[in-house]
């Protein structure tokens, strides 16, 4: 048999054709007015993917860059902030805050489960400046409750900003940013967005740019204040990725395309893809008698997080469907190496998509012989037809 190499992990993403071929053709210098009309295009359509009024910027960088930002933009040495953290990004955020100086209160909980809002509220203090969590830890697949978490800081009453890495969120999760009483939301180009690595993005609120002026934590490149003045002329502040903007751009049009040019009922839909595909693979995956690793409630659309059975090591599930299928599925990270599988659902994956990782993991499973209590084929595909049948009658 031939082998396709197809990409089931939470970023990089497949890539989207049509975002492929506005690279290939991206041709142009950016400090033109053929430039300039692109960018103010995508900008526009960037505030209705992400679903907010506020200003939305892009930057030339990896998502760590925008959390990087969000950090040195709005705390000054000495500032004491909240992280929320369950997983490895959520101690991204411990360490890109202890960086700067900040004074770091920290709430976690183990990998594979969330924090409650009594510890958050019972964290939040009186001087605490700024809030950092995770919408999805993809590390884990778990999905924390931001909706809640910025409702306990409005009735609170806290003068602490929320800042949220939505970088596995956005396209996965329904987010209301303006709604929750987000201040800051990002994203990355390499998830839902269907394109390569190398854009980041940042929603900012008005409350936002206002910290931004009275705090003073060293920034150049990454000076958000510099960025919006550049973006209100149609530029960026330092040379941009030209190609990724234009693959951008061709995305977002994609996305709107779905449902007939509305962009916003677009980006529903992509959520709605995940949240169906990602059911479809947790409905197959505990037919077949393997557990899951999120509690129930809190898993994620973006990615599912699937235990091996006891005593197997789980890359050698991630090894057999690559060497079988050319099927990449990514590993557990930090502690959890070894313990758990993760499949992902963001962006350019559809029903089929999904009907083939099931099927390649079935015939994996009897390959490896893992002591399932229903190995068989058919197991978890049926279970998956059943879940799709139901969600889209």
């Amino acid at each position: 048999m031939i082998r396709k190499t197809r990409l089931y992990t939470p970023g990089p993403t497949p890539l989207l054709p049509a975002a492929q071929f506005a690279m290939a053709a991206a041709d142009i210098h950016h400090r033109t007015a053929e430039f300039r009309a692109l960018y103010t295009r995508v900008l526009a359509q960037m505030k209705e993917f992400v679903g907010t009024t506020n200003d939305v910027l892009i930057l030339a960088s990896s998502g760590t860059g925008a959390m990087e930002a969000s950090v040195s933009n709005l705390t000054s040495p000495g500032d004491r902030v909240l992280v929320l953290t369950a997983g490895k990004f959520g101690e991204r955020w411990t360490g890109i805050t202890k960086a700067f100086g900040c004074e770091v209160d920290v709430v976690s909980a183990p990998y594979g489960s969330t924090f409650s809002l009594d510890q958050v509220k019972a964290a939040l203090k009186l001087e605490t400046r700024a809030v950092f969590v995770q919408a999805t830890e993809s590390s884990t697949g778990v999905r924390h409750d931001v909706q809640a978490i910025g409702q306990l800081l409005k009735d609170a009453k806290s003068e602490a900003l929320f800042i949220v890495d939505a970088i596995t969120g956005l396209g996965t999760t329904h987010l209301d940013m303006d709604a929750w009483g987000i201040d800051v939301l990002i994203g990355g180009s390499q998830k839902a967005l269907m394109i390569p690595p190398g854009l980041s993005y940042l929603a900012v609120s008005p409350r936002a740019w206002d910290r931004m002026e009275a705090t003073y934590n060293p920034r150049y490149y990454f000076d958000l204040r510099k960025e919006r003045k550049n973006a209100l002329k149609g530029e960026s502040a330092y040379t941009p990725s030209v190609a990724l903007i234009a693959a951008m751009g061709a995305a977002l049009d994609w996305i709107a395309a779905q449902a007939d040019g509305n962009l916003v009922e677009g980006r529903k839909k992509l959520v709605d893809n995940a949240e169906t595909c990602a059911a479809m693979t947790r409905a197959a995956a505990t037919a077949m008698g393997l557990k899951l690793f999120a509690p129930q409630g809190s898993e994620a659309a973006a990615a599912t997080g699937i235990l091996p059975p006891e005593g197997v090591d789980s890359g050698a599930i991630v090894k057999g469907l690559r060497s079988k299928f050319a099927i990449i599925v990514t590993d557990g990270q930090g502690e959890m190496k070894g313990s758990l599988f993760r499949i992902a659902h963001i962006g350019f994956f559809d029903y089929m998509d999904t009907i083939a990782v099931i099927g390649a993991l079935e015939q994996v499973a009897v390959a490896l012989k893992l002591p399932l209590p229903n190995l068989a084929f058919g197991t978890g595909l049926i279970a998956a037809q059943k879940v799709f049948a139901e969600r889209t009658k």
